[in-house]
């Protein structure tokens, strides 16, 4: 069962692993857009000691979770491989980095869900390539909806290029039917006369679908960004206006839904979601996000008096959970066609050994799902560590009897 109307503060990778599949209905995600820049809170505002850096290397990207990236989305790991030849090493890491928990995202919503991810253009068309490879291809069955520009003023000029105001929003869908609820916005004064002058008809005597106003565009500009000055403003860095997150949410999800924010930072999306009465699941790594976000509801008075907070991971119950089983044994074996996992080399079953794909220690589980056999060797070279280190370790290898005398490198 997923949890509702509770905030994790906890790596968003291991959260969401352990939600269940198809229990989303709209995911947003505000997360570091690869800046090169470090943000904090003001001193004496309500986020104050809040922090988070966006520069990025391969330190940063869960080597447990790389295998499923590469073995299932061999096109989207040799694009993010190839964008550090463009825009360099922290690029290629920060979109690998990105792309699993995107992958656990699409999992985890329904198939009318849909997901909005926010960028601004430093990264935007590298993550929209990444979004497309993993939503769009036949055979995932999902789409892409639209790139929303946020037209916002305010702050610096450059002295050398235009001055940068819009963010932009990403909008897929898991599948080919999301649900989605047209917004409108008043007819400009021009639309007006040209509706007008073209029959005279008054704006005010239009049907009553038209008299709604226009079918609202892909770019917003009617939103402005927070300034220093606005009321809502906590000091967190990178905060949105909840008149955002409104529209949104009211566009891709219906009353009673449930709103996934994965890098939810000051609860932007969970205060919006909770005021449109839909349920709510937030995720942030900074440990102080409680502090802030129990802050914030609280001006909200009786609106979150069912706020739950969790430090741990949640286990899925969408899967079946089997013991280390002879008949577990028998499935992996077929299923991997007598090959240990690992160094892809030809045994008897009772020569492999089941271990987890990714180990308990990253929130990995007991579950089919997460079980592969290797043979002995591997199994004990790979210990408690991510496939990835195993894989490391056969390729170093690989790469000495290549260039020996000792015989052809496996496959």
């Amino acid at each position: 069962m997923t949890p509702q109307n509770t905030l994790f503060t906890n790596d968003n990778l291991f959260v969401l692993h352990g939600l269940n599949s198809a229990t989303i209905d709209l995911i947003y995600l505000d997360p570091p857009f690869n800046s090169k820049r470090l943000y904090s809170a003001p001193i004496g505002s309500k986020a104050a000691g809040v922090a988070f850096k966006d520069m990025w290397t391969w330190t940063d990207v869960d080597s447990a979770y790389l295998e499923t990236l590469v073995g299932d989305y061999p096109a989207v790991a040799r694009f993010i491989l190839s964008a550090q030849d463009t825009a360099g090493s922290a690029m290629s890491a920060y979109l690998a980095y990105m792309a699993q928990r995107l992958i656990e995202m699409r999992r985890v919503l329904k198939p009318t869900g849909s997901i909005y991810l926010h960028c601004d253009p430093t990264a935007s068309h590298y993550l929209k390539v990444v979004m497309d490879g993993l939503f769009c291809s036949r055979k995932q069955g999902g789409a892409y909806r639209n790139e929303i520009a946020w037209c916002y003023r305010g702050g610096g000029v450059p002295r050398s290029a235009f001055a940068r105001k819009h963010d932009i929003l990403l909008f897929y869908s898991k599948g080919s039917a999301p649900y989605f609820r047209p917004q409108f916005v008043p007819y400009s004064e021009a639309s007006q006369k040209l509706v007008a002058g073209r029959g005279g008809v008054s704006i005010d005597n239009l049907p009553r679908d038209l008299g709604r106003g226009a079918h609202m565009p892909d770019w917003w500009a009617d939103i402005n960004s927070l300034q220093t000055w606005s009321p809502e403003r906590l000091g967190y860095p990178t905060q949105k206006p909840v008149a955002l997150l409104e529209r949104v949410i009211g566009a891709s999800s219906a009353p009673g839904d449930v709103v996934l924010d994965p890098f939810c930072g000051c609860g932007t999306a969970l205060v919006a979601a909770q005021r449109m009465g839909r349920r709510w699941v937030g995720i942030d790594i900074e440990k102080r996000a409680i502090d802030v976000l129990i802050g914030r509801l609280s001006d909200d008075a009786g609106l979150f008096n069912d706020l739950i907070h969790r430090t741990d991971v949640p286990q899925r119950t969408d899967v079946t959970l089997e013991p280390m089983s002879l008949s577990a044994k028998q499935r992996l074996f077929k299923q991997q066609g007598a090959l240990c996992n690992g160094c892809k080399t030809a045994f008897e079953a009772r020569n492999l050994e089941i271990d987890h794909v990714v180990p308990r220690t990253k929130g990995g589980g007991d579950y089919y799902e997460n079980y592969q056999l290797l043979c002995g060797n591997c199994n004990r070279v790979k210990g408690n560590r991510p496939m990835e280190y195993l894989l490391s370790k056969l390729r170093a290898v690989d790469s000495v009897l290549s260039r020996s005398t000792f015989g052809p490198a496996r496959g």
